[in-house]
């Protein structure tokens, strides 16, 4: 176990083996991290937990280590917000300045990327992806990828829109937003089918590094992607 230079421990939290906490955490009270997972394939295997820098963890969050399967290690990155309630499951990785709200609930070997915003209520299914600053709306279940840059909500989530406000907040540019609007058009609401969707999203946005990162992470996926609010 390591706790880092400037981090603090609020009163009964819990902190157990083969955890490493990096520099000015703090932890509520009554948080447990590194925890054993329930997994029953889980074997007692020396799996880790990594906590990296500047994240508030709050009250009663449960984060597990991780296991044998899924790469020995559950990991949260820097500048992470995680509200009272979250369970961060075994062999989970989440990115950098994201914001998990009250009780939301990630399964295990999920990856959220960097700038997430997951809204009160929520849970993300194992094994699925959330694509960097895309937001959940409250009390969304997502059972397959979030697409990069997106917004999704209901049960089971699907796809509202792009993250207008969320990108604007971190100075994305105007043409970047509109270009990101027209793709998710061509993806997700032309009646082109999946590949061909894609090309013509390359092809008209050849100059805009986000599109070809939201077509990637389409490509990319092994679960699928949320599919469209139905009109």
């Amino acid at each position: 176990m390591r706790i880092g230079e400037g981090s603090s421990i609020g009163a009964h939290a819990v902190i157990e083996s083969n955890t490493c906490i990096g520099r000015n955490n703090r932890l509520f009270p009554f948080a447990a991290v590194g925890l054993a997972t329930p997994d029953l394939k889980f074997r007692g295997e020396a799996s880790i937990l990594e906590i990296g820098d500047d994240n508030t963890i709050r009250e009663f969050t449960s984060i597990h280590r991780g296991t044998e399967v899924g790469g020995m290690k559950t990991r949260i990155g820097n500048s992470n917000l995680i509200m009272p309630y979250v369970h961060i499951a075994h062999d989970c990785s989440v990115g950098d300045h994201c914001i998990l709200v009250n009780s939301t609930q990630l399964a295990g070997h999920c990856t959220i990327e960097d700038w997430v915003n997951i809204e009160g209520m929520c849970g993300v299914h194992q094994f699925c992806r959330v694509g960097a600053h895309a937001i959940l709306a409250a009390g969304a279940k997502a059972a397959q990828d979030v697409p990069p840059y997106t917004m999704v909500a209901g049960d089971r989530a699907r796809l509202v829109g792009v993250n207008v406000i969320g990108l604007q907040r971190r100075n994305f540019s105007p043409a970047t937003i509109e270009a990101l609007k027209a793709a998710v058009r061509t993806l997700f609401y032309s009646k082109l089918l999946r590949e061909a969707a894609m090309a013509k999203a390359l092809a008209d946005h050849s100059g805009v590094a986000e599109v070809r990162r939201l077509v990637e992470f389409i490509a990319a996926s092994q679960r699928g992607v949320v599919g469209r609010v139905r009109e």
